[in-house]
């Protein structure tokens, strides 16, 4: 009996913490369980998705190892440099036509490399003339469809020639 009381008054303080705090770790638990809930429902929505639009038929082609390469540029530096370019490509009013040629080539150089990278097929280099125009507007909607955001690319938005 006296171990009794002895255990008793030993864990009086811990009952006291216990009915202070009792609404803190109730709520700690609820959040927790929500968190739990929410990123479970985010887990299932976006596993939805991806059977929804079939993401691994969008990417069963590409080659990953080829990301793993040292010599191989960044891809987010490519599509700046695509994006820079084809500003310039674009906007170059009042330049030589030598400049405006040596844009266009790097250009292309880059969406090349973009192909490349992302396993999309083109043609450029083969190409010339309208030939060559008709091509690099297809490669730049196929490269903005798989999410390179290109200037030239954009919805409503039209070339201008000069």
């Amino acid at each position: 009996m006296l171990a009794l009381a002895f255990l008793a008054v030993a864990s009086l303080p811990a009952a006291f913490a216990l009915l202070f705090c009792a609404d803190e770790i109730l709520d700690r638990v609820v959040c927790g369980w929500s968190e739990w809930r929410e990123r479970r429902r985010e887990r299932r929505t976006i596993a939805r998705l991806d059977r929804a639009i079939e993401a691994d038929a969008l990417t069963r082609d590409i080659d990953l190892s080829e990301f793993d390469r040292t010599d191989r540029r960044p891809l987010e530096q490519l599509a700046a440099d695509l994006r820079r370019l084809g500003g310039q490509r674009l906007g170059g009013t009042g330049r030589s036509m030598v400049w405006h040629g040596a844009v266009v080539q790097a250009y292309d150089d880059r969406l090349r490399l973009a192909c490349r990278a992302l396993g999309v097929t083109e043609h450029l280099a083969e190409l010339s003339g309208v030939d060559q125009e008709i091509e690099r507007v297809r490669v730049e909607g196929v490269l903005h469809a798989a999410g390179l955001a290109l200037p030239a690319a954009r919805a409503g938005h039209r070339q201008q020639h000069r």
